[in-house]
């Protein structure tokens, strides 16, 4: 449904702009009765009335399948797949709900596939929103590439393997990456900043490809990242500030040539351009414990080796490296939910030992 074609007399659209709602993520407010959700696992939280929602979005599509999760009360999940884009429409997200107050959350399950406009919830006329429980005051920012992003995480029986072919993003949900998970282990708000493909330069990785390949010294200050979905924007970091950086790159960037072993002058400018950013981002967050991994996704090690180097260069008690007892060989695919939930297990112990004095 179109949304000029909803029955006004028995729905109503409760505006973007509602102090109801709660964002999380790097959100485009420029428009604020139609903030874009840009990032995989934004989110959008709120409780509403009523025995019935749907949503009001317009979708800007680059690829794959387009999806938005939903959760409801804490165990009606699912997911409304966007048929159309470029168009205000109106998706069916849940019917035969009980009476009272519900629990939402919607999340942005997959990365630069698509951003979208949200306009707001429909609700059956006398129907209304009430105020979310607050945030967190724990805060967790990741910079990451697929395996942040949960993509192809929910195709369980391939755990271990290659991934299925032709999946076109069917599999992929933000809500479980290891990043996401960890963050709900450790009762943390968290802007993830993940994207399929992305290494640490321009040219090199996955990402954007018909733009030649952008990389993360292109996109880690910015709100709209992905050039082919359109202009990009300058990120304002006085809009979240976290106490734990977990930076998570290393794994594209041996494409199309994996010259970490080989050109030792190349391996230097790569690790100088990562540390930069590092030490950009260790500007801007002071008082940040700064995480430098990868993950179980097999890959070579040299990778590894390089980020020991530029860790130890750097020489900061606040930049750390970690490594999961599977670093890089655990699985040649993404990883599933059960490997995304080893590596969070890992993860959050590792944060924890830091103990609660991080997150004054």
């Amino acid at each position: 449904m179109y949304l000029n074609e909803l029955n006004k007399e028995k729905y109503i659209l409760i505006e973007a702009d509602n102090p109801n709602y709660q964002y999380s993520g790097r959100v485009d407010f420029e428009n604020s009765k139609a903030p874009t959700i840009i990032y995989a696992g934004s989110m959008i939280k709120t409780k509403f009335t009523g025995k019935s929602l749907k949503i009001a979005i317009k979708n800007i599509h680059a690829c794959y399948e387009n999806a938005i999760g939903f959760i409801i009360d804490g165990n009606i999940t699912g997911k409304v797949i966007i048929e159309e884009h470029n168009k205000d429409i109106v998706l069916d997200v849940a019917e035969g709900l009980s009476e009272g107050v519900h629990d939402l959350i919607l999340f942005k399950r997959s990365d630069a596939a698509h951003y979208f406009d949200f306009y707001g919830v429909i609700l059956e006329k006398g129907c209304n929103l009430d105020t979310p429980s607050p945030k967190s005051n724990r805060r967790i920012e990741c910079f990451g590439d697929s395996v942040s992003a949960g993509e192809v995480s929910e195709a369980i029986e391939y755990v271990g393997k290659v991934d299925p072919e032709g999946h076109e993003g069917i599999y992929s949900n933000s809500w479980y990456s290891y990043s996401m998970i960890t963050a709900r282990k450790l009762g943390a708000e968290i802007n993830n900043n993940a994207q399929g493909g992305i290494a640490v330069l321009d040219g090199t990785g996955y990402f954007n490809p018909s733009l030649g390949y952008i990389g993360l010294e292109s996109t880690y200050d910015k709100l709209r990242y992905s050039r082919e979905l359109g202009k990009c924007n300058e990120w304002d970091f006085s809009r979240y500030t976290p106490h734990v950086v977990i930076m998570a790159l290393g794994q594209n960037d041996s494409h199309p040539v994996d010259y970490i072993n080989d050109d030792i002058e190349k391996r230097e400018y790569w690790k100088n351009k990562y540390k930069e950013i590092i030490l950009d981002l260790r500007s801007k967050y002071p008082n940040a414990l700064f995480i430098i991994i990868t993950t179980l996704l097999c890959h070579n090690e040299g990778w590894d080796i390089a980020l020991d180097e530029m860790t130890k260069d750097i020489n900061d008690d606040k930049i750390v490296r970690f490594k999961f007892k599977r670093n890089g060989i655990g699985t040649p695919g993404h990883l599933r939910i059960p490997e995304a939930e080893e590596m969070a297990e890992e993860l959050t112990k590792f944060i924890e030992s830091f103990g609660e004095e991080i997150w004054n």
